[in-house]
Protein backbone atom coordinates (compact mmCIF):
# COMPACT_ATOMS: atom_id res chain seq x y z
CA UNK A 1 0.00 0.00 0.00
CA UNK A 2 1.31 3.45 -0.95
CA UNK A 3 1.97 5.54 2.11
CA UNK A 4 0.35 8.96 2.16
CA UNK A 5 3.32 11.33 1.96
CA UNK A 6 1.51 14.61 2.60
CA UNK A 7 -0.47 14.40 5.87
CA UNK A 8 -0.88 18.17 6.39
CA UNK A 9 -4.63 17.98 5.89
CA UNK A 10 -4.98 15.16 8.45
CA UNK A 11 -2.91 17.06 11.02
CA UNK A 12 -5.00 20.22 10.61
CA UNK A 13 -8.22 18.19 10.88
CA UNK A 14 -6.99 16.84 14.21
CA UNK A 15 -6.22 20.36 15.45
CA UNK A 16 -2.46 19.86 15.24
CA UNK A 17 0.10 22.45 14.16
CA UNK A 18 1.09 22.42 10.49
CA UNK A 19 3.82 24.11 8.46
CA UNK A 20 1.24 25.66 6.16
CA UNK A 21 -2.54 25.70 5.71
CA UNK A 22 -3.82 22.69 3.76
CA UNK A 23 -6.22 23.23 0.86
CA UNK A 24 -8.90 21.26 -0.89
CA UNK A 25 -12.06 22.41 -2.69
CA UNK A 26 -15.59 21.14 -2.60
CA UNK A 27 -16.58 19.92 -6.05
CA UNK A 28 -12.91 20.24 -6.98
CA UNK A 29 -13.25 17.22 -9.27
CA UNK A 30 -15.13 18.08 -12.34
CA UNK A 31 -17.18 20.82 -13.72
CA UNK A 32 -14.56 23.54 -14.24
CA UNK A 33 -11.95 21.21 -15.81
CA UNK A 34 -11.78 20.85 -19.62
CA UNK A 35 -10.55 17.25 -19.27
CA UNK A 36 -13.60 16.41 -17.17
CA UNK A 37 -16.00 18.10 -19.58
CA UNK A 38 -14.52 16.03 -22.40
CA UNK A 39 -15.21 12.87 -20.37
CA UNK A 40 -18.77 14.03 -19.63
CA UNK A 41 -19.46 14.34 -23.35
CA UNK A 42 -19.00 10.56 -23.52
CA UNK A 43 -20.15 9.35 -20.11
CA UNK A 44 -22.85 10.24 -17.57
CA UNK A 45 -22.08 10.71 -13.87
CA UNK A 46 -23.55 7.25 -13.30
CA UNK A 47 -21.24 5.72 -15.91
CA UNK A 48 -18.14 7.49 -14.57
CA UNK A 49 -18.74 6.42 -10.97
CA UNK A 50 -19.31 2.81 -12.06
CA UNK A 51 -15.89 2.63 -13.79
CA UNK A 52 -13.21 2.66 -11.06
CA UNK A 53 -10.27 3.62 -13.32
CA UNK A 54 -12.18 6.49 -14.90
CA UNK A 55 -13.60 7.62 -11.56
CA UNK A 56 -10.14 7.51 -9.97
CA UNK A 57 -8.77 9.62 -12.83
CA UNK A 58 -11.48 12.26 -12.31
CA UNK A 59 -10.87 12.24 -8.53
CA UNK A 60 -7.10 12.63 -8.88
CA UNK A 61 -7.11 15.18 -11.70
CA UNK A 62 -7.61 18.32 -9.54
CA UNK A 63 -4.97 17.15 -7.04
CA UNK A 64 -2.48 16.92 -9.90
CA UNK A 65 -3.56 20.22 -11.44
CA UNK A 66 -3.94 22.35 -8.31
CA UNK A 67 -1.49 20.69 -5.87
CA UNK A 68 -4.24 20.23 -3.27
CA UNK A 69 -3.56 18.56 0.06
CA UNK A 70 -6.50 16.13 -0.12
CA UNK A 71 -8.62 14.45 -2.75
CA UNK A 72 -12.36 13.95 -2.37
CA UNK A 73 -13.94 10.93 -3.96
CA UNK A 74 -15.88 11.74 -7.12
CA UNK A 75 -19.42 10.51 -6.65
CA UNK A 76 -22.86 11.72 -5.67
CA UNK A 77 -24.57 11.73 -2.27
CA UNK A 78 -27.38 9.72 -3.88
CA UNK A 79 -25.05 6.81 -4.79
CA UNK A 80 -26.08 4.48 -1.92
CA UNK A 81 -29.85 5.06 -2.16
CA UNK A 82 -30.68 2.53 -4.93
CA UNK A 83 -29.28 -0.20 -2.65
CA UNK A 84 -32.06 0.43 -0.12
CA UNK A 85 -34.81 0.59 -2.73
CA UNK A 86 -34.89 4.24 -3.82
CA UNK A 87 -35.10 4.75 -7.58
CA UNK A 88 -32.84 7.76 -8.30
CA UNK A 89 -32.06 9.31 -11.65
CA UNK A 90 -29.57 12.18 -11.98
CA UNK A 91 -31.12 14.43 -14.64
CA UNK A 92 -28.89 16.94 -16.40
CA UNK A 93 -29.67 20.52 -15.38
CA UNK A 94 -32.05 19.37 -12.64
CA UNK A 95 -30.21 17.04 -10.27
CA UNK A 96 -31.44 13.91 -8.50
CA UNK A 97 -35.02 12.95 -9.35
CA UNK A 98 -36.94 10.23 -7.47
CA UNK A 99 -40.07 8.77 -9.05
CA UNK A 100 -41.30 7.03 -5.89
CA UNK A 101 -41.22 9.73 -3.19
CA UNK A 102 -41.83 8.71 0.43
CA UNK A 103 -45.30 9.54 1.68
CA UNK A 104 -45.95 7.20 4.64
CA UNK A 105 -44.39 5.08 7.37
CA UNK A 106 -45.35 1.97 5.40
CA UNK A 107 -43.09 3.19 2.58
CA UNK A 108 -40.30 3.91 5.07
CA UNK A 109 -40.65 0.40 6.50
CA UNK A 110 -40.15 -1.09 3.02
CA UNK A 111 -36.68 0.45 2.68
CA UNK A 112 -33.91 -2.11 2.80
CA UNK A 113 -30.29 -2.21 3.96
CA UNK A 114 -27.06 -1.53 2.11
CA UNK A 115 -24.38 -4.18 1.67
CA UNK A 116 -21.54 -2.11 0.21
CA UNK A 117 -19.38 -4.95 -1.11
CA UNK A 118 -22.36 -6.23 -3.12
CA UNK A 119 -24.27 -3.01 -3.79
CA UNK A 120 -21.52 -0.43 -4.48
CA UNK A 121 -18.33 -2.45 -5.19
CA UNK A 122 -17.28 0.14 -7.79
CA UNK A 123 -17.09 2.83 -5.08
CA UNK A 124 -14.83 0.64 -2.93
CA UNK A 125 -12.71 -0.39 -5.92
CA UNK A 126 -12.19 3.28 -6.84
CA UNK A 127 -11.08 4.06 -3.28
CA UNK A 128 -8.64 1.14 -3.24
CA UNK A 129 -7.19 2.13 -6.60
CA UNK A 130 -6.63 5.70 -5.44
CA UNK A 131 -5.31 5.00 -1.96
CA UNK A 132 -3.17 1.95 -2.73
CA UNK A 133 -1.67 3.06 -6.03
CA UNK A 134 -2.28 6.63 -7.08
CA UNK A 135 -2.54 9.29 -4.38
CA UNK A 136 0.15 10.84 -2.20
CA UNK A 137 -2.45 12.88 -0.30
CA UNK A 138 -5.35 11.62 1.86
CA UNK A 139 -8.62 10.67 0.20
CA UNK A 140 -11.78 12.11 1.75
CA UNK A 141 -14.80 9.84 1.55
CA UNK A 142 -18.26 11.27 2.07
CA UNK A 143 -21.96 10.70 2.52
CA UNK A 144 -25.12 12.75 2.54
CA UNK A 145 -26.73 13.33 5.93
CA UNK A 146 -30.19 11.93 6.66
CA UNK A 147 -32.06 15.26 6.44
CA UNK A 148 -30.65 16.12 3.01
CA UNK A 149 -31.22 12.60 1.66
CA UNK A 150 -34.74 12.59 3.12
CA UNK A 151 -35.49 15.93 1.48
CA UNK A 152 -34.85 14.40 -1.97
CA UNK A 153 -36.75 11.24 -1.06
CA UNK A 154 -39.83 13.17 0.12
CA UNK A 155 -39.80 16.08 -2.36
CA UNK A 156 -39.00 13.79 -5.30
CA UNK A 157 -36.12 16.04 -6.34
CA UNK A 158 -34.46 19.38 -5.58
CA UNK A 159 -36.51 21.94 -3.65
CA UNK A 160 -36.21 25.62 -2.78
CA UNK A 161 -38.24 25.55 0.43
CA UNK A 162 -38.50 21.89 1.59
CA UNK A 163 -42.17 22.37 2.46
CA UNK A 164 -43.11 18.72 1.82
CA UNK A 165 -40.13 17.54 3.87
CA UNK A 166 -40.98 19.77 6.81
CA UNK A 167 -44.67 18.90 6.59
CA UNK A 168 -43.79 15.19 6.74
CA UNK A 169 -41.46 15.82 9.68
CA UNK A 170 -44.10 17.77 11.64
CA UNK A 171 -47.15 15.69 10.78
CA UNK A 172 -45.65 12.17 10.68
CA UNK A 173 -43.04 12.17 13.47
CA UNK A 174 -43.03 8.38 13.89
CA UNK A 175 -42.43 7.93 10.16
CA UNK A 176 -39.82 10.71 10.21
CA UNK A 177 -37.76 9.17 13.00
CA UNK A 178 -38.06 5.74 11.36
CA UNK A 179 -36.71 7.26 8.15
CA UNK A 180 -33.86 8.94 10.05
CA UNK A 181 -32.92 5.59 11.59
CA UNK A 182 -32.98 3.79 8.23
CA UNK A 183 -30.80 6.47 6.65
CA UNK A 184 -28.45 6.52 9.64
CA UNK A 185 -27.98 2.75 9.38
CA UNK A 186 -27.23 3.10 5.67
CA UNK A 187 -24.83 6.02 6.20
CA UNK A 188 -22.86 4.30 8.98
CA UNK A 189 -22.44 1.08 6.99
CA UNK A 190 -21.60 2.93 3.78
CA UNK A 191 -19.05 5.24 5.41
CA UNK A 192 -17.36 2.42 7.34
CA UNK A 193 -16.90 0.55 4.07
CA UNK A 194 -15.25 3.63 2.52
CA UNK A 195 -12.85 3.84 5.48
CA UNK A 196 -12.06 0.11 5.26
CA UNK A 197 -11.28 0.58 1.56
CA UNK A 198 -8.79 3.36 2.33
CA UNK A 199 -10.54 6.72 2.88
CA UNK A 200 -8.53 8.68 5.47
CA UNK A 201 -11.22 11.26 6.38
CA UNK A 202 -14.98 11.59 5.99
CA UNK A 203 -17.17 14.60 5.27
CA UNK A 204 -20.90 14.44 5.93
CA UNK A 205 -22.83 16.82 3.70
CA UNK A 206 -26.08 18.11 5.17
CA UNK A 207 -26.47 20.50 2.29
CA UNK A 208 -30.05 21.61 2.95
CA UNK A 209 -30.42 21.34 6.75
CA UNK A 210 -30.07 25.12 7.04
CA UNK A 211 -33.78 25.19 6.15
CA UNK A 212 -34.50 24.19 9.77
CA UNK A 213 -34.37 26.39 12.85
CA UNK A 214 -32.25 25.45 15.86
CA UNK A 215 -35.13 24.03 17.93
CA UNK A 216 -36.27 21.74 15.10
CA UNK A 217 -32.70 20.68 14.42
CA UNK A 218 -32.21 19.70 18.05
CA UNK A 219 -35.41 17.68 18.14
CA UNK A 220 -35.66 16.11 14.69
CA UNK A 221 -32.04 15.87 13.49
CA UNK A 222 -29.43 16.12 16.21
CA UNK A 223 -30.15 12.71 17.80
CA UNK A 224 -29.55 10.88 14.53
CA UNK A 225 -26.40 12.92 13.77
CA UNK A 226 -25.08 12.15 17.26
CA UNK A 227 -25.60 8.44 16.58
CA UNK A 228 -23.86 8.59 13.19
CA UNK A 229 -20.81 10.45 14.45
CA UNK A 230 -20.59 8.38 17.64
CA UNK A 231 -20.55 5.18 15.57
CA UNK A 232 -17.97 6.59 13.15
CA UNK A 233 -15.73 8.01 15.89
CA UNK A 234 -14.36 4.53 16.55
CA UNK A 235 -12.93 4.42 13.02
CA UNK A 236 -10.22 6.92 14.04
CA UNK A 237 -10.38 9.14 10.97
CA UNK A 238 -11.19 12.87 11.02
CA UNK A 239 -14.91 13.59 10.66
CA UNK A 240 -16.10 16.81 8.99
CA UNK A 241 -19.59 18.34 8.98
CA UNK A 242 -20.77 20.75 6.30
CA UNK A 243 -24.01 22.40 5.26
CA UNK A 244 -25.05 25.49 3.31
CA UNK A 245 -26.85 28.45 4.86
CA UNK A 246 -26.58 26.77 8.25
CA UNK A 247 -24.48 29.23 10.26
CA UNK A 248 -27.14 29.19 12.98
CA UNK A 249 -26.40 25.48 13.45
CA UNK A 250 -22.61 25.77 13.75
CA UNK A 251 -22.66 25.44 17.55
CA UNK A 252 -25.00 22.44 17.29
CA UNK A 253 -22.46 20.76 15.01
CA UNK A 254 -19.66 21.68 17.39
CA UNK A 255 -21.50 19.67 20.08
CA UNK A 256 -21.41 16.53 17.93
CA UNK A 257 -18.57 13.99 18.31
CA UNK A 258 -16.79 15.20 15.17
CA UNK A 259 -13.45 16.85 14.42
CA UNK A 260 -13.99 19.65 11.92
CA UNK A 261 -16.81 22.20 11.58
CA UNK A 262 -17.21 23.26 7.95
CA UNK A 263 -18.31 26.87 7.46
CA UNK A 264 -19.91 28.41 4.41
CA UNK A 265 -19.12 32.02 3.48
CA UNK A 266 -21.86 33.53 5.65
CA UNK A 267 -20.12 33.00 9.01
CA UNK A 268 -16.62 34.51 9.34
CA UNK A 269 -14.11 32.27 11.10
CA UNK A 270 -13.45 34.98 13.68
CA UNK A 271 -17.15 35.06 14.61
CA UNK A 272 -17.29 31.25 14.75
CA UNK A 273 -14.41 31.28 17.24
CA UNK A 274 -16.11 34.03 19.27
CA UNK A 275 -19.28 31.91 19.39
CA UNK A 276 -17.26 29.20 21.12
CA UNK A 277 -16.20 26.89 18.29
CA UNK A 278 -12.87 25.48 19.43
CA UNK A 279 -12.66 22.46 17.11
CA UNK A 280 -10.85 22.59 13.77
CA UNK A 281 -12.67 24.64 11.14
CA UNK A 282 -12.79 24.45 7.36
CA UNK A 283 -13.69 27.18 4.92
CA UNK A 284 -14.78 29.55 3.67
CA UNK A 285 -14.16 31.71 0.60
CA UNK A 286 -17.37 32.55 -1.28
CA UNK A 287 -17.05 30.55 -4.54
CA UNK A 288 -18.43 33.54 -6.49
CA UNK A 289 -15.26 35.47 -5.63
CA UNK A 290 -13.33 33.07 -7.86
CA UNK A 291 -14.96 34.88 -10.81
CA UNK A 292 -13.55 38.26 -9.65
CA UNK A 293 -10.16 39.76 -10.58
CA UNK A 294 -7.15 38.14 -8.88
CA UNK A 295 -6.53 41.23 -6.72
CA UNK A 296 -9.97 40.77 -5.13
CA UNK A 297 -9.49 37.01 -4.69
CA UNK A 298 -6.14 37.61 -2.98
CA UNK A 299 -7.54 40.30 -0.67
CA UNK A 300 -10.49 38.14 0.43
CA UNK A 301 -8.26 35.10 0.86
CA UNK A 302 -5.86 37.02 3.10
CA UNK A 303 -8.79 38.15 5.28
CA UNK A 304 -9.90 34.53 5.72
CA UNK A 305 -6.39 33.16 6.27
CA UNK A 306 -5.58 35.81 8.89
CA UNK A 307 -8.63 34.62 10.84
CA UNK A 308 -8.03 30.90 10.29
CA UNK A 309 -4.37 31.06 11.26
CA UNK A 310 -5.12 32.43 14.72
CA UNK A 311 -5.35 28.86 16.08
CA UNK A 312 -4.11 25.43 14.92
CA UNK A 313 -6.73 23.31 13.20
CA UNK A 314 -7.57 25.23 10.06
CA UNK A 315 -8.27 23.91 6.54
CA UNK A 316 -8.76 26.32 3.65
CA UNK A 317 -11.73 25.60 1.41
CA UNK A 318 -14.55 27.37 -0.37
CA UNK A 319 -17.84 28.10 1.34
CA UNK A 320 -19.53 25.76 -1.15
CA UNK A 321 -18.69 24.07 -4.47
CA UNK A 322 -16.61 25.25 -7.43
CA UNK A 323 -18.72 26.79 -10.21
CA UNK A 324 -18.38 25.41 -13.77
CA UNK A 325 -17.33 28.90 -14.95
CA UNK A 326 -14.22 29.02 -12.75
CA UNK A 327 -10.90 28.95 -14.60
CA UNK A 328 -8.79 25.99 -13.36
CA UNK A 329 -5.74 28.25 -13.42
CA UNK A 330 -7.43 30.40 -10.74
CA UNK A 331 -7.67 27.40 -8.43
CA UNK A 332 -4.06 26.45 -9.07
CA UNK A 333 -2.94 29.99 -8.32
CA UNK A 334 -5.15 30.17 -5.22
CA UNK A 335 -3.75 26.93 -3.79
CA UNK A 336 -0.19 28.14 -4.30
CA UNK A 337 -1.02 31.48 -2.68
CA UNK A 338 -2.63 29.87 0.39
CA UNK A 339 0.38 27.55 0.81
CA UNK A 340 2.93 30.37 0.48
CA UNK A 341 1.12 33.00 2.54
CA UNK A 342 0.30 30.63 5.39
CA UNK A 343 3.80 29.12 5.44
CA UNK A 344 5.30 32.57 5.80
CA UNK A 345 2.87 33.52 8.59
CA UNK A 346 3.37 30.26 10.47
CA UNK A 347 7.16 30.45 10.28
CA UNK A 348 7.24 33.73 12.23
Amino acid sequence: MTKVINETFLKAAKGEKTDYTPVWYMRQAGRSQPEYRAIKEKYSLFEITHQPELCAYVTKLPVDQYNNDAAILYKDIMSPLPAIGVDVEIKSGIGPVIDNPIRSKAEVDKLGEIHPEEDVPYVLDTIKLLTQEQLSVPLIGFAGAPFTLASYMIEGGPSKNYNKTKAFMYSEPAAWFALMDKLADMTITYVKSQISAGARAIQIFDSWVGALNVADYRHFIKPVMTRIFTELKGENVPLIMFGVGASHLALEWHDLPLDVVGLDWRLPIKEARELGITKAVQGNLDPAILLAPWSEIEKRTIEILDQGLQTPGYIFNLGHGVFPEVNPETLRKLTAFVHEYSAEKLSK
